[in-house]
């Protein structure tokens, strides 16, 4: 049984949409998209730097964009489950058929600018944790009054608050843990600093018409499967300032029997921990054009 996963916030890379638009159709797509939603997707995707993307309104919209046009490149591929990462979420609802690649580009806008409002509030930020005990890590994360923002499995915690207790959580890491890696995200996402936003997303979200998924749908919410369209979205909605528990997904993606795992563009982080934490399942992150054949084998071999 194949999962197709879509990556979060921090996947982006400069230039990392540049081969896609060698694909008959993508520029065309991506300018259509730009002018809807009032971003220059090809510049951002092809031209502009590392800061310049990590803005998370620039961000957003460029990874859900880039989810969607690799998806496509796949041609028909109907996978056993699909899931997403934080703002990958939106791209997984497009692909199961819950919003339509409009609607998905203009909710993941409008979320977009509203978490970028949340975190110019407060300076803050997030932080992984590689390894150690997780019991130990969360009470540590308390005590310094961190919130343990994606609980990523594979021994992976990333940490969110100010950039003073992140810089007490550098200088003191938990009893286990061999490194901690400040991550290039521009705010406290999925934590009580995010709050702000869930009111714009919730506005935003009543213009929608969401359908029922076609595709198992995996909630990073609490890793259940969900069935009800409305329930997806509000789900979206709720989860801006909500942990993201990734490590639930994966539980449920071997519950389901997951035999592979194919990480969407700009693919590489999801793989990273479905190798550690899904023994036995083989994985294939989409990063370019070039790797469109060993994933449609992988689709052929587990669909």
């Amino acid at each position: 049984m194949l999962v197709l996963v879509a990556p979060g916030q921090g996947a982006q890379t400069p230039g990392f949409l540049t081969p896609w638009l060698d694909l008959p159709g993508v520029e065309d797509r991506l300018r259509a998209w730009s002018d809807a939603i009032g971003l220059d997707l090809v510049h951002y995707g092809t031209h502009a730097d590392a800061d310049e993307i990590r803005d998370t309104a620039i961000a957003q919209p460029l990874l859900v964009a880039a989810g969607l046009v690799s998806t496509a490149a796949l041609g028909a591929v109907t996978p056993g489950a699909v899931a997403g990462h934080s703002v990958g979420e939106i791209t997984a609802a497009a692909v199961a058929g819950v919003l339509t690649d409009d609607e998905a580009l203009a909710l993941v806008r409008t979320r977009g600018l509203a978490m970028a409002e949340a975190a110019a509030i407060t300076e803050t930020g997030m932080s992984a944790l590689l390894g150690g005990d997780p019991d130990v890590s969360l009470a540590h994360l308390e005590k310094l009054g961190l919130t343990p923002a994606n609980i990523n499995g594979a021994g992976q915690i990333v940490a969110a608050g100010t950039l003073e207790q992140l810089a007490a959580l550098a200088e003191d890491k938990p009893e286990g843990v061999r490194k901690v890696v400040a991550l290039k995200v521009a705010g406290a996402f999925h934590t009580q600093h995010m709050s702000p936003a869930v009111d714009a997303l919730a506005e935003a979200a009543k213009k929608l018409s969401p359908a029922e998924p076609k595709i198992t749908y995996v909630s990073n919410k609490d890793g259940r499967t969900v069935t009800a369209g409305g329930e997806i979205v509000d789900r979206l909605v709720g989860q801006v300032a909500n942990p993201v528990r990734w490590d639930l997904c994966m539980e449920t993606f071997q519950e389901l029997g997951v035999t592979a795992l194919l990480e969407v563009c700009p693919g590489g982080t999801l793989t990273g921990l479905a190798k550690r934490a899904l023994p036995g399942v083989k994985t294939l992150a989409l990063k370019t054009p070039d790797d469109l054949d060993a994933a449609r084998e992988l689709i052929a071999e587990h669909s």
